[in-house]
């Protein structure tokens, strides 16, 4: 990453044309050059001097200043060749890389311009009303939208500033030397990438070996987050700096990094570190996805070193090996079999501990910036690890471990409440300290991509399908376990994601088509354990928001559905009212679930849970995303399909606060069945007069559907209360 990232404003105006020239002059130049260092086409040559020089019969001093100094000239030659071809092969990927940077820069913007936003000078992203220009057929981009669109324009502008400075640093070492050549420099960017990551950590290896990095002024350690920020994904660097330290010195350097006599450390030092505690975890992530036998040996190591305590100073007791790692697996995707070699250790070493996991991981050492007095779990930083890995969390899920003889399915240990399951250590605030961490891997498990992407998810697999309907099996018959749980938000994101899942469980005999593998939900709606789960998570209000965002994304769609294809129908009259019924008592379950929260149980306010229907409805277009009929419309009209859903949930569900302290929480379910109600109206009335019926027929039509919206959202709500 360099240190000054290139603005849009100059990608934007960046000429090539000079470095086109550039590049032709030195095809030019190196041909050349090439000629006189070896020949060819019948002309002489440095090499051919060479070889005469070797092959003449010199007499007196000619026989060694002679045949040197022709020699040393040829090598010279031979030299300069080289480096001419260096210059040309960085300066053509560069002059590539260049143009396919802006290329991507003008389509970002082009495609931005759509959804009327705008990218400013400096690469922000601003909507157009902002800076004056007229909007495009009314569209407003959302929070959610203009984040992912800020994403992706840091992303090209990161991209072209490393082409830059990797370009900058290798042409100016190859010029460093006024009166010498050398011959083996880099052939392109990617190679001249891979060598500037090794020398990067040699350096850094060396001053770490040197000791008392506890003593680092904070100029220096800025300068080593510079490197780990330039170079956490480049094999160069990362395998190199992990195998020259090697897995104990690895383990040893961030202990007494960030925990020197004394304890944490505070202040600007203290935001540094936490930097530094990101990218170097990103870094060895990186270095474990090779197979090399050196990186194999220190992953061995590594997990070798979990019940090895790493003290400082001489003083008898540390951390040990698995707390210290866990601290650093907290970004990045670390490989998938190191990963579950890693799980299995620990956990073993855990279970067969004599004593609880408070007792196990009972050093106090702090390895997490920022600092916290809670204490060091590494089940937890473990946890975080698989959150980036969805491959490798799943697998762990569906594993088990062995200890003292016994074997233990790893989901038991760690999520369900049995025999034998994991005491978690509790925070502060009395929660399991690690749940926050273990939700986020279970979304990575059952979504397919890491917790905190934006990545589009791929279809859901037998096992994804099958681990949410273990969550809804396990904490739908033990709800109270949700109660103020850190779970609820990622299982809030998990049944927004599985919302076809959720309403064909509730559906009935009317099959609803999902994403991939059913998780096969009805058996759970009918014993009232869906209910209670959804009731459960749904007084969480980011749980909330993404639950209400991708119903009514689903139920509008599948109403749509419908109406497109009526024709198969032999009796459609009754068709629209079924398709939304499921979300309706999603609806009632979700309005119930909010008003204990706020009512009965006070953990949340109404501002919270108003607000999360703007934060959350990226699920909305996730719902939309991967309906299989899809909308009867092509490109840019589905953004307004969207958008319209997302204001439908925000003018539906949002509760104006000002008239709270004269609501009660019977007035409060009423007033959200109607405006459930009113949505499942808006949403029949536009499908049906969107394939031609008439107006008369589609209010009828409405009407109808929006009595059974009212219906199903009483049964939704009841089955929570009476819960």
């Amino acid at each position: 990453m360099a240190e000054k990232m290139m603005t849009a404003q100059e990608l934007g105006n960046l000429r090539l044309g000079t470095l086109d020239t550039a590049v032709s002059d030195w095809e030019t130049m190196s041909k050349r050059l090439d000629t006189l260092s070896t020949g060819g086409h019948g002309e002489v040559s440095a090499k051919d001097l060479e070889t005469k020089a070797n092959e003449a019969d010199w007499k007196g001093v000619n026989a060694t200043v002679s045949r040197e100094f022709v020699t040393k000239t040829a090598i010279e030659f031979q030299d300069v060749a080289g480096e001419a071809a260096s210059v040309l092969g960085i300066l053509k990927d560069a002059g590539a890389a260049f143009k396919q940077h802006k290329t991507d820069l003008r389509t970002a913007e082009s495609d931005l311009a759509k959804r009327n936003l705008h990218v400013d000078a400096k690469g922000g992203v601003v909507r157009q009303e902002a800076s004056g220009a007229a909007g495009v057929g009314g569209i407003h981009a959302t929070d959610e939208e203009i984040e992912v669109a800020q994403h992706r324009i840091t992303r090209i502008l990161w991209e072209a500033s490393e082409t830059d400075r990797i370009a900058a640093r290798a042409l100016r070492k190859l010029a460093k030397s006024k009166y010498d050549f050398t011959g083996d420099g880099p052939q392109g960017l990617k190679d001249a990438d891979a060598r500037q990551g090794k020398e990067d950590a040699e350096y850094w290896a060396k001053r770490i070996k040197e000791g008392d990095v506890k003593d680092w002024s904070d100029a220096d350690l800025r300068r080593y987050n510079e490197t780990l920020k330039n170079q956490r994904d480049n094999p160069g660097f990362t395998e190199t700096f992990a195998t020259t330290l090697g897995a104990d010195g690895t383990l040893q350097f961030w202990r007494d990094l960030a925990a020197p006599p004394g304890g944490a450390v505070d202040g600007d030092r203290a935001k540094i570190l936490a930097d530094v505690q990101d990218n170097l975890s990103m870094s060895l992530a990186n270095a474990t996805q090779s197979d090399s036998p050196a990186m194999e040996t220190w992953k061995r190591e590594v997990i070798a070193a979990g019940d090895k305590p790493f003290p400082i100073q001489g003083l008898p007791m540390g951390p040990n090996g698995f707390q210290v790692m866990s601290s650093l697996m907290g970004k990045g995707k670390f490989d998938g079999d190191f990963m579950h070699d890693y799980g299995n250790a620990m956990l073993k070493y855990e279970r067969e501990y004599p004593g609880d996991p408070k007792v196990a991981w009972r050093d106090s050492t702090n390895l997490n910036y920022p600092p916290t007095d809670e204490p060091n779990d590494p089940v937890a930083g473990f946890m975080e690890g698989l959150g980036h890995n969805p491959e490798a969390s799943l697998k762990f899920f569906n594993d088990s471990t062995t200890a003292d003889g016994k074997n233990l399915d790893n989901w038991d240990y760690l999520v369900a409440k049995g025999d034998g399951a994991r005491e978690w250590p509790l925070g502060d605030d009395g929660k399991p300290i690690g749940h926050d961490a273990l939700g986020h891997a279970l979304e990575s498990a059952t979504i397919g991509v890491p917790y905190d992407s934006d990545a589009t998810p791929p279809k859901h697999s037998e096992g994804s399908a099958s681990l949410v309907n273990k969550i809804v099996g396990e904490f739908g018959k033990n709800s109270d376990r949700l109660d103020d749980s850190p779970l609820s938000d990622s299982f809030g994101h998990i049944s927004a994601e599985y919302m076809r899942d959720i309403q064909d469980g509730i559906n009935g005999q009317s099959e609803i088509k999902t994403f991939g593998s059913n998780a096969e939900l009805a058996e759970y709606h009918e014993n009232g354990t869906l209910a209670n789960f959804l009731g459960g998570v749904g007084k969480d209000p980011e749980a909330y928001g993404s639950i209400l965002n991708a119903q009514q994304a689903v139920s509008t769609e599948m109403v749509n559905e419908a109406y497109h294809d009526k024709d198969k129908y032999e009796d459609f009259r009754g068709e629209p009212a079924n398709r939304i019924a499921p979300g309706s008592e999603i609806a009632g379950i979700m309005a119930e679930a909010r008003a204990q929260s706020v009512y009965d149980d006070q953990i949340a306010k109404d501002e919270e849970f108003n607000k999360s229907l703007t934060t959350t409805d990226k699920w909305a277009g996730r719902a939309i995303d991967m309906g299989l009929s899809r909308f009867p419309v092509v490109g840019e009209m589905v953004s307004p399909v969207i958008e319209d859903i997302r204001e439908a949930v925000v003018e539906n569900y949002t509760r104006d606060s000002s008239d709270a302290a004269g609501q009660d929480k019977r007035d409060f379910i009423a007033m959200q069945r109607a405006q459930t109600a009113n949505a499942a109206y808006d949403a029949t009335y536009t499908a049906a007069t969107d394939v031609g019926v008439d107006d008369r027929n589609a209010k009828s039509q409405a009407t109808s559907v929006m009595e059974q919206a009212k219906d199903s959202y009483g049964q939704g709500q009841q089955a929570v209360a009476k819960g």
